[in-house]
């Protein structure tokens, strides 16, 4: 395992996303099988973990918190406020001062930690960042010692360029992947310029660049990947990055044909990591095998430039054209 700067703090260059954890919207994970998944992560060097308040409704943050108790290493945990809409949470209540202590105080307790490493702000409203009251209250708890850092899960390129104007942003947790790729073009640089964290979050696009999929694929009823594989449920890009699933398929197979050798998920992280300015890669994992996968992309070598140019091509071509939901 490699590892990359966050704000001086060595951290892995692969990471784990935990929302399978949460045992909803990917199906149940037991916690004989989660902590499976988070040793194997750990014991590859794995360092850092991404998780939210309402990926299971704090069960992914307990899972977590559980874990951390059985091991010695250094773990940094991420975690994400503002979705709530449980016992008296939602919006816009979420994003007041009290709202957002509130749901601190709830990852605090469910991580069963004095201060959270990272908390971000998950996908809130264009146009509660650009009011701006809520990076306020962030440095507000920073200041009172609830949090260490604090950063902005997007959804779009506007809304990282609105965060990289607030002083004090320790990161961006965006999507960025083979289906996603002139995101980099339009925030990379400005994020380096600001000494601004990138986490790239479904970096598999859902498990589409895997190459474990074909047309006879079926998912799980309450599987996000069911319920929301035309953005009915939330932001389309969340899902299989927002490419309608059968022709995901097929583009994926054309992206492996242009990789070094058949194992397409690793390549596929290898090409996130040869971004220089990205900070850690989350891909999540039901299953260790998986992790073991996804840590081994750390060990590549990077791609060659003629590849990295072939797969541009075909983004620009065929795969740009045809994303759905706001990106």
């Amino acid at each position: 395992m490699q590892y990359r700067s966050f704000k001086g703090t060595k951290v892995s260059e692969v990471g784990l996303g935990t929302w399978q954890l949460g045992s909803a919207d990917w199906g149940v994970v037991d916690d004989k099988e989660a902590f499976s998944i988070l040793k194997a992560f750990t014991s590859n060097g794995g360092n850092f973990i991404d998780t939210a308040d309402v990926y299971g409704m704090g069960i992914s943050e307990q899972v977590i918190g559980r874990f951390k108790k059985t091991v010695n290493e250094q773990l940094y945990v991420a975690t994400k406020l503002g979705r709530r809409s449980d016992k008296g949470f939602g919006w816009p209540a979420n994003f007041t001062y009290d709202g957002m202590k509130r749901q601190v105080e709830s990852s605090l307790e469910n991580l069963d930690v004095p201060q959270l490493f990272l908390e971000q702000l998950h996908c809130i409203p264009t146009d509660e960042l650009r009011k701006g009251d809520v990076f306020k209250h962030l440095r507000k708890l920073q200041n009172e010692k609830y949090i260490g850092h604090w950063g902005v899960s997007v959804e779009t390129s506007e809304e990282a360029l609105i965060c990289l104007e607030q002083e004090g942003l320790a990161s961006l947790q965006i999507i960025f992947n083979l289906f996603r790729q002139h995101i980099a073009d339009e925030i990379f640089a400005k994020a380096k310029e600001r000494d601004v964290a990138i986490i790239v979050r479904v970096p598999l696009a859902s498990g589409l660049l895997t190459g474990k999929f074909d047309e006879s694929t079926r998912f799980a009823e309450k599987d996000h990947r069911n319920f929301n594989a035309d953005g009915q449920a939330f932001n389309a890009g969340e899902t299989f990055s927002g490419i309608e699933f059968s022709k995901g398929i097929k583009l994926s197979r054309k992206i492996a044909a242009m990789l070094p050798d058949e194992r397409m998920a690793q390549w596929a992280i290898r090409w996130i990591l040869d971004h220089p300015e990205v900070t850690t890669v989350i891909p999540g994992a039901s299953k260790v095998s998986q992790v073991e996968s996804n840590v081994a992309a750390s060990g590549l070598k990077p791609l060659p430039e003629e590849t990295h140019l072939k797969l541009r091509d075909l983004y620009n071509e065929k795969i740009k054209p045809i994303i759905r939901g706001h990106y």
